[in-house]
Order: C-alpha cells, then sequence, then structure tokens
C-alpha cells in the first residue's frame, strides 16, 4: 500500500518570489502588536502583579467544588479568583490579585484573605485551610523583570549558538525570527487580555524552542546544499532547502497542533492560557522558519559560495565547479 504523503516529493513553491510582501505584512503585525502592548498593556497575573495564595482540603469529599468556589469567591468583589486543583483531587490553590488600593495597605490583603477563608468555611464544611501565602508588589516585580531577562538571554544565547555552527548571517536570522515570534505572541496576549502569568513565560520560551529547531533543520539543509550547489543562485538555493524540509516541518506542527487544540477544547482552564499561546506560537513558528528566516539571508548578503575558503574556492573554480 503507497504510504500517504501530504507534501508531494518533487513540491517545488516559489516561496521566495513572494519575500517583500511577507515581510512588509510581518512588521506591520509586529508594529501593531507592540502598539498594542503599549496602548492596551498585559493582563498581568498575581505571580506579577502580587497578590493572596490559600490553599485548602475539602477533607469531606473525594473532589473539590472547584467551579462552585469560583463563583462564591468572585461574589465577594475582589475580582475573578484562579482555582485550581493542587495535588489530590480535593486539594486545591485560589490565586487572587491585590486590589488597587491595597498597594501600601498591609490590612486590606488580610481582610481580603480573611474573608475568602471565612466564606469557604461556611459554605463547606470540613474544609482545613493548609496555608495564606501573600505575593508583595516588590516581589511580583522582581518575577516579572527576571521572567522578561529570561527570554532576552534565551533568544541571545540561541543567535550565539547559530552563529558559532553556522555564520553569523544565520545568527541574524534566528534572532530576527525569533523576536517576530515572541512579539506576535506578546501582542496576542494584548489583544486578548489572557493573564499573562509565569505559565506565559514558559509557554514563550517552550515557542522560542520549537522555532529554534524548525530554524536549524532549514539552516543545515541549506548549507549543505551550499556544498553541493556552488553555481546556483542563491533565492533558487534556498527554495530548494525550504522545500526539502518542508514535509517535515508540515508533519510535526500538524502533530502538535492536534494535542493543542484537544487541550484548548477539553483541558482545564487554569492552562488555557499556556495552551492558546503554544497553539498559536506553532503558527507563528512554523511561517518564520519558512519566510523570516531564510529570505533575511539573500540581504545580509549570504551567497553560495559565501562560506567557501578563498584556496578552497580557487580549485573548485578551476575545476569547473
Amino acid at each position: 500500500m503507497k504510504l500517504l504523503k501530504l507534501i508531494p516529493d518533487d513540491t517545488n513553491i516559489r516561496f521566495l518570489r513572494w519575500r517583500i510582501p511577507f515581510y512588509t505584512v510581518s512588521l506591520l503585525l509586529m508594529a501593531a502588536a507592540v502598539a498594542l502592548v503599549v496602548m492596551r498593556g498585559l493582563n498581568l497575573g498575581v505571580d506579577f502583579v502580587g497578590g493572596q495564595m490559600i490553599r485548602a482540603t475539602f477533607t469531606e469529599a473525594q473532589e473539590a467544588p472547584v467551579a462552585e468556589l469560583r463563583d462564591t469567591i468572585g461574589a465577594l468583589g475582589y475580582g475573578d479568583p484562579i482555582v485550581q486543583q493542587f495535588g489530590r483531587p480535593n486539594e486545591i490553590s485560589i490565586r487572587m490579585k491585590l486590589p488597587e488600593e491595597a498597594e501600601g495597605q498591609p490590612a486590606l490583603a488580610d481582610r481580603m484573605a480573611r474573608e475568602i477563608t471565612a466564606a469557604m468555611q461556611a459554605g463547606y464544611p470540613g474544609v482545613r485551610i493548609d496555608g495564606v501565602d501573600s505575593v508583595s508588589g516588590k516581589v511580583s516585580g522582581e518575577l516579572f523583570e527576571t521572567g522578561m531577562l529570561a527570554l532576552l538571554l534565551a533568544m541571545i544565547g540561541i543567535s550565539i549558538y547559530i552563529w558559532i555552527r553556522f555564520e553569523w548571517q544565520f545568527g541574524v536570522g534566528a534572532l530576527f525570527a525569533l523576536l517576530h515570534d515572541v512579539t506576535l505572541t506578546v501582542g496576542f496576549f494584548a489583544l486578548t487580555q489572557l493573564e499573562f502569568d509565569l505559565n506565559s513565560v514558559a509557554a514563550l520560551l517552550t515557542l522560542i524552542g520549537y522555532s529554534l529547531n524548525d530554524n536549524i533543520v532549514v539552516y543545515d539543509r541549506v548549507r549543505e546544499n551550499m556544498k553541493k550547489y556552488r553555481k546556483m543562485h542563491m533565492p533558487d538555493l534556498l527554495d530548494l532547502s525550504v522545500n526539502e524540509t518542508l514535509s517535515r516541518t508540515v508533519v510535526t506542527s500538524i502533530a502538535l497542533l492536534i494535542t493543542l487544540v484537544a487541550l484548548l477544547i477539553l483541558g482545564p482552564d487554569v492552562i488555557f492560557g499556556f495552551t492558546a499561546a503554544i497553539t498559536l506560537g506553532i503558527f507563528v513558528g512554523t511561517y518564520s522558519s519558512i519566510f523570516m528566516s531564510t529570505p533575511i539571508l539573500v540581504w545580509l548578503g549570504v551567497n553560495s559560495d559565501s562560506f567557501v575558503p578563498e584556496e578552497e574556492g580557487d580549485k573548485l573554480i578551476a575545476k569547473g565547479l
């Protein structure tokens, strides 16, 4: 039986023919994403703005009433809580942002924690409060700065790695592609106002890793073809390399998307933002590895014989290669 192939072996799509329109659209989208972040801001979670975290165990129940708790605590007027199972099915953690007026007023934060625990004990006999922790604005601000620094260092480190493994032009291409992916994903958070917390930072780091993997596969094929086809026009060589790796790129992306879409539809609300970010990132990362990271090599002056040592190049010319 003949195997089903999503991408035929003789695929020859001229991707670089449309590099200017795609780059124009991508730059406009990046500018729009930055504008959204500046104008609307991010809906920062408890991790980054401070708040209360309460852990509790429902000793008389096999499973905690998560949905009911969200309604009960939300009715207190302190905003929407983040309630999730923590450990066993009857153990939960509740995270609440501090009200704006609570800055510099520890008494208000303490009152909020007391009212939440009192409401739980009144509505659910047998509930045991295992702990109440406060995240101050200063600590949460440090977490935000550390998270952003981690993203920046990850992108720079990846670019240096690609620079060492290939050439500096490839490092610049990879850095631009990663910047493109992260900017659009952060813009998505600003547009939808999904909560941006440490899980979101983890999603961005995951996206950087995926995009890096895609870029290295394409760049490796580009390097191989540069050794095989010395006289080929560079845009044609890049098109050939992308087409040769297209099947792997598409199949990998589809396999991941099947899992991610299932998580989006059936998964818990707690990881919805994380899953949504990675789902968008798969589309954006696949797009950037084809239309962002390879065309930029042409504008950076890379030719099919750019990285051939001068002596070796003279020998090849003498042989007619």
